[in-house]
């Protein structure tokens, strides 16, 4: 999926009324693609990996934009909780919310000023939303920026986490806490591609749906398209 012209006329898929994207048909999945080695899935695997990088490239970069306002900068935390098998933590968004309500996140928001980089706007994002007291992370390092349609500009901030802290969900903001095998999100045999038109624009998207018991977790979109980046930045 590469860049794409930004267009202040294209209409957020999350403002219409109808719009699920559950019932977008799968035109494709990745599972002809490897799935990253359980060894490169350690602690110490992880924090070899972001201390001397590979050469790669992000695949998903920019969406089309639907938004004529001014780039406003942003950070997630991709918390990996070091549970025997390493866990990814994620968000669902309350329904009230007026930006991707009820949709599937990474804890996060946008910077502020007094933010002295990324991980310090996503470790406090992350202490707002869900409680996550620092102490407990160990900031590995960052992936590329990820452009949202909304004009965000996403530094996704990978961390570990260690699995005694105690959480505490902004119940404005946050649904629901859940965690997903991170063995789950680096197999792209759970990468699904979907394609839908509107208003003559064709919109590409993965998704990363995650069943846990009688619940199921819809991961796509933005969080999705980072995760998916996240893959290849682990498979190169």
């Amino acid at each position: 999926m590469p860049p794409v012209p930004v267009s202040p006329v294209i209409t957020s898929l999350s403002s219409l009324p109808d719009f699920d994207p559950r019932l977008v048909p799968v035109v494709g999945v990745d599972a002809h693609l490897p799935a990253v080695r359980a060894q490169a899935q350690t602690p110490e695997a992880l924090r070899r990996r972001f201390a001397a990088p590979p050469v790669w490239q992000p695949e998903v970069v920019q969406e089309k934009s639907f938004s004529n306002r001014s780039p406003a900068h942003a950070a997630v935390l991709v918390p990996i909780v070091l549970r025997d098998q390493p866990t990814v933590l994620l968000t669902e968004r309350t329904a009230h919310l007026s930006t991707h309500s009820g949709q599937v996140a990474f804890p996060g928001g946008r910077a502020d000023p007094e933010d002295a980089d990324a991980a310090a706007t996503a470790l406090r994002e992350a202490r707002e939303e869900v409680g996550l007291d620092a102490r407990f992370v160990e900031v590995l390092g960052a992936l590329p920026t990820y452009v949202t349609g909304s004009s965000f500009l996403i530094s996704p901030v990978v961390a570990l986490v260690q699995p005694g802290c105690v959480l505490h969900p902004n119940p404005y903001e946050v649904a629901e806490i859940f965690e997903v095998p991170l063995a789950f999100l680096l197999d792209p045999a759970h990468h699904q591609r979907h394609v839908f038109e509107w208003q003559g624009v064709r919109r590409e998207w993965f998704s990363m749906p995650y069943q846990e018991g009688a619940k199921s977790h819809y991961i796509w979109g933005a969080t999705a398209g980072m995760l998916r980046n996240f893959y290849r930045f682990m498979q190169a």
